[in-house]
């Protein structure tokens, strides 16, 4: 796993065709002390038969311990949740990250994972 440093730059590929379950295989910062600022995690899924997946967008101030980030849908931008996702379609969706919120990395963790492929890109 690697930390990629966007700091506003060019978006992160924190997975690319990720299969299964587990964390991205990358994580994006934001830059040391960086809270005022929020970001996306678009999140494409590719799927085969009877397709599942959960998928929670986590943050951590010092890449050890996670939590879950609040995000909002594009369609809602001010009703932050921090539940799981469950993507059962082939979609590509945003999600909009909080801003002020204290977490300088952000990952995304797929759990229970049936014939569904990830692609997850973040802008910080």
């Amino acid at each position: 796993m690697g930390v990629i440093d966007t700091r506003g730059e060019a978006p992160a590929l924190l997975s690319d065709a990720q299969t299964g379950n587990g964390n991205s295989t990358d994580f994006a910062s934001r830059g040391v002390g960086d809270i005022i600022g929020g970001g996306a995690v678009i999140i494409t899924s590719a799927v085969g038969a009877t397709p599942t997946v959960t998928v929670n967008i986590q943050g951590s101030v010092d890449g050890v311990a996670w939590f879950n980030v609040p995000y909002a849908l594009v369609a809602t931008p001010r009703t932050f949740v921090i539940t799981a996702i469950t993507i059962t379609t082939a979609v590509t969706t945003a999600y909009l990250l909080q801003p002020g919120q204290a977490w300088q990395v952000v990952r995304v963790a797929y759990t229970a994972n049936t014939n569904v492929t990830l692609t997850t890109t973040a802008y910080l």
